[in-house]
């Protein structure tokens, strides 16, 4: 197993912990990926990884969108993420969730959690009763559960792309096929249904399925049938790794734009999307809506204040587009360049904010 400095994945990160409690059944990984603005912030993901290795490397390439992620938010906070190795329906446990705040606490602040596939505010909760760096509870100003402000992100952003690529002032009749209907998934679904679009989706739980035809009203199919068939947006809400060499030749979509992590299998794929023809929207721009809210409310922001922000996701990407549109490269690459000149403290380019 490659849990090294030669992995493939590390970033320079400047901490990894591997925590083993036995007695709480707890085995998960903590890496911090870049701390110049300020401490980490990053979800708790729960996840059954087929091996400890697989682990590793969800959590190098989460943490590193992390720094990426706030970077471009504007917040002042770097980048870490932490992962629990076990199956979150069957495996969860009070004393796990308190062994895993007390490795949290041991990093003395420096990484401050949040819920992530797998984990919700309850757990959180829990996790809290051991440490006091632990963002997104019910107790901050709402349900804690930052699902809704990261999809309505990605939403506002869809609504972007599309203006920018198809010229459409809405999204009425718009094709967006949506890959994973969990908690963000389905909220970015009642959206788009709201607003108009076609939506057609996938997720592995048939319970989910179930409740997106029964409640919105939509046409779920297989995973497949999701990615080869002709829509306009295509839009990746479950895991990371789902753009890749194999699966963008089969795609029919003008427009990527979801709330997953890390949708792109290696840093290539971007630029493999562009050279397709396919307007790609990074992951880590347009689904910031969540980390947003979890450090507004922990820093006693306004609801106000969370609009904004969210609102400043769209504007965002609006510039990202132009600029890359006006040098003929990927919108990956600019906001790339823009995250690493914002972390190491030379704002080279300016980064748009919307009026609240």
């Amino acid at each position: 197993m490659n849990t090294s400095f030669t992995h493939p994945e590390f970033a320079d990160h400047e901490r990894v912990l591997f925590v083993n409690d036995k007695s709480a059944g707890l085995q998960a990984i903590i890496a911090l990926h870049n701390t110049k603005r300020g401490f980490a912030i990053g979800g708790c993901r729960m996840w059954p990884y087929e091996s400890a290795e697989a682990a590793f490397t969800d959590v190098l390439r989460l943490s590193r969108g992390m720094t990426y992620k706030n970077a471009l938010a504007g917040i002042s906070s770097g980048g870490g993420k932490s992962v629990i190795i076990g199956d979150p329906r069957t495996d969860k446990s009070p004393a796990l969730f308190r062994a895993m705040g007390t490795a949290i606490e041991s990093l003395g602040g420096r990484y401050i959690a949040a819920e992530d596939s797998g984990t919700s505010p309850a757990d959180m909760a829990v996790m809290a009763e051991a440490t006091s760096y632990v963002a997104g509870l019910e107790s901050d100003s709402n349900s804690g559960d930052p699902s809704p402000s990261t999809a309505l992100g990605v939403f506002l952003s869809i609504r972007e792309a599309v203006s920018f690529r198809l010229g459409r002032s809405n999204l009425v009749g718009v094709r967006v096929h949506i890959q994973g209907l969990g908690k963000v998934g389905f909220e970015l679904a009642k959206l788009l249904v709201r607003s108009g679009a076609i939506v057609v989706a996938s997720d592995i739980n048939e319970g989910n399925c179930r409740l997106a035809r029964e409640e919105l009203c939509i046409r779920t199919v297989s995973n497949e049938e999701l990615l080869t068939g002709s829509c306009d947006v295509f839009a990746p809400c479950a895991l990371g790794g789902v753009l890749n060499e194999w699966s963008i030749p089969a795609l029919n979509a003008t427009i990527i734009a979801g709330a997953a992590n890390n949708q792109l299998l290696t840093q290539e794929d971007h630029v493999r999307l562009t050279n397709a023809g396919i307007l790609y929207c990074p992951d880590y721009l347009i689904n910031a809506g969540g980390v947003i809210d979890v450090y507004q409310r922990r820093h006693g922001g306004t609801q106000k204040e969370i609009d904004a922000g969210l609102s400043a996701i769209a504007a965002r990407l609006s510039s990202i587009l132009s600029e890359a549109d006006s040098r003929c490269i990927s919108p990956g690459k600019v906001a790339q360049e823009r995250a690493e000149s914002l972390i190491n403290g030379s704002e080279l380019v300016p980064i748009p904010t919307a009026v609240a």
